[in-house]
C-alpha cells in the first residue's frame, strides 16, 4: 500500500483520529445538548449560524498569523483551542451568556481548526493517492465513531455533562500530540492568482456548507427528537451508523485513484440525494435509525469524491492556505445560510424536517460542480 509510506499524512490522520473521538463523543451531541438544555429548534440553528457567521469574520486573522508562523502553528492552535467548547457546552441553560460565550469560542478555534486543517492535508498529501489517503481517514473515522457515541451518551446520562464534556476536551488536546512529528508548512508573503485559482473551491464548498446545513444539522435534531430526546439512543444510532460505513471509503478511493471519479460523483450524490428524501419523510425511531445509517454509506462515498477534488485543486493552487481561506468562508456562508433558512421555515410553521429537502439545492450545486471537475481529468491531453 504505497499510499501509507507517507509518514506525514499517516501522522495527520492519527490526529484526525482523536479529533474524530472528540467529536463523535461530544461534538455530535452540540446541537441535541443545546435541544435538551431548553434552547428551542430554531433557536439552536440560530445559534449554529452565527458560529459559522463569526467563523467567516475571524478568519482573516488566520491568514494573517498564518503568514508569519506557518501552517501547522495554527492547526496545533486550533486543536487545543477547540478543547474548549466542551466544558462551555456544559455550562449552557436555554438563550444565555453561556451560550453567546459557546458561540465565540466556537467561531474562534473552528475558524483556526478547519482552513488550517484542510490546507495541510493538501499541501502534504500526495495528488496520485489522494482518493487512498481520504479513504484511509473516513474509514479511521468511523471506525473511532462506533464506540465514541456510545460512551458519549452513556457518561452524559451516568455522569453528566460537566464531567462527559470535560474528558472530551481532554481528548480533543490530545490530538495535537500527532503533530509535533509532522513539518511546518510555511505560506508566501505574496502570490499571483491565489484568490482566483480558489474559486472552484469557493464554489463546492458554498454548496457543501448549504448541504451539510441540512443533512447534518437539521437531521440531527429531527433524530433526537424521534428517539424520545434520548442522549443513549442517540448515541446508539450515530455508532450503528459508523459500523455500517467502516471500510467503504477504502473501497471508493481507491476507484477515484484508478480514474473512475465521475461515476463516484454519480454513485455519491444518489445516495446523498435518496438518504436525504428518504430522512425527510422518516417519521418512526426504526426508520430513523436506518436513515440515519444510510447516511455512513454517503459519507463514504461523498467525501472522498468531494475532498480528493478540493484537496488536488488547493495543492495546485498558488497557495493552499489561501485557497481553503476562501473555501472556508463559502462553507460559512453557505451552511450559515441554509441554517437560517431552516429555522425561518420552522418559526413559520414549516416541519423541522423541510430543512433536509433545502439541502437538495446545494446537492445539484455540487453535482454539476464536480461532474465539470472529474470530466477535465478525464479528458485526453492535447497533442
Amino acid at each position: 500500500m504505497a499510499y501509507l509510506r507517507n509518514s506525514t499524512v499517516n501522522l495527520l490522520n492519527l490526529h484526525y483520529g482523536l479529533h474524530s473521538v472528540a467529536m463523535n463523543a461530544g461534538g455530535i451531541f452540540f446541537a441535541v445538548f443545546l435541544l435538551k438544555a431548553g434552547v428551542s429548534a430554531p433557536a439552536v440553528l440560530v445559534a449554529l449560524a452565527a458560529i459559522l457567521a463569526g467563523r467567516f469574520c475571524i478568519r482573516p486573522l488566520v491568514l494573517v498569523v498564518g503568514k508569519r508562523a506557518g501552517i501547522k502553528p495554527l492547526l496545533v492552535f486550533g486543536s487545543i483551542a477547540s478543547a474548549l467548547q466542551y466544558p462551555l457546552l456544559a455550562r449552557v441553560h436555554g438563550v444565555d451568556v453561556s451560550l453567546l460565550e459557546l458561540c465565540v469560542a466556537g467561531a474562534v478555534s473552528d475558524s483556526f481548526y478547519w482552513t488550517s486543517y484542510h490546507a495541510y492535508f493538501a499541501s502534504l498529501g500526495d495528488e496520485e493517492h489522494r482518493g487512498h489517503q481520504i479513504g484511509a481517514r473516513e474509514a479511521l473515522a468511523s471506525v473511532v465513531g462506533i464506540l465514541a457515541p456510545l460512551v458519549g451518551g452513556w457518561a452524559l446520562v451516568a455522569l453528566g455533562p460537566v464531567a462527559a464534556f470535560g474528558a472530551v476536551g481532554v481528548v480533543q488536546v490530545s490530538s495535537a500530540l500527532p503533530l509535533l512529528g509532522t513539518p511546518n508548512v510555511a505560506v508566501p508573503r505574496r502570490v499571483q492568482g491565489a484568490f482566483r485559482a480558489s474559486l472552484p473551491g469557493f464554489l463546492l464548498f458554498a454548496a457543501d456548507g448549504w448541504i451539510q446545513s441540512g443533512y447534518v444539522f437539521v437531521w440531527q435534531i429531527v433524530l433526537f427528537l424521534l428517539l424520545g430526546s434520548s442522549f443513549t439512543a442517540f448515541g446508539g444510532a450515530m455508532a450503528a451508523a459508523a459500523l455500517a460505513g467502516a471500510a467503504a471509503g477504502l473501497l471508493l478511493g481507491r476507484h477515484i485513484d484508478a480514474g473512475h471519479g465521475g461515476r463516484a460523483v454519480w454513485l455519491a450524490f444518489a445516495a446523498l440525494g435518496g438518504t436525504l428524501l428518504l430522512r425527510a419523510v422518516v417519521h418512526t425511531a426504526a426508520l430513523a435509525v436506518l436513515a440515519n445509517a444510510a447516511g455512513a454509506l454517503v459519507g463514504c462515498l461523498y467525501i472522498p469524491t468531494l475532498m480528493t477534488a478540493v484537496y488536488n485543486l488547493a495543492k495546485r493552487s498558488p497557495c493552499a492556505l489561501r485557497f481553503h481561506f476562501m473555501a472556508e468562508g463559502a462553507w460559512d456562508l453557505g451552511g450559515a445560510g441554509g441554517c437560517l433558512a431552516a429555522a425561518a421555515l420552522v418559526g413559520l410553521g414549516a416541519p423541522l424536517a423541510s430543512g433536509l429537502v433545502l439541502s437538495l439545492a446545494g446537492a445539484a450545486v455540487a453535482l454539476v460542480a464536480l461532474r465539470r471537475y472529474y470530466a477535465k481529468l478525464a479528458a485526453p491531453e492535447p497533442v
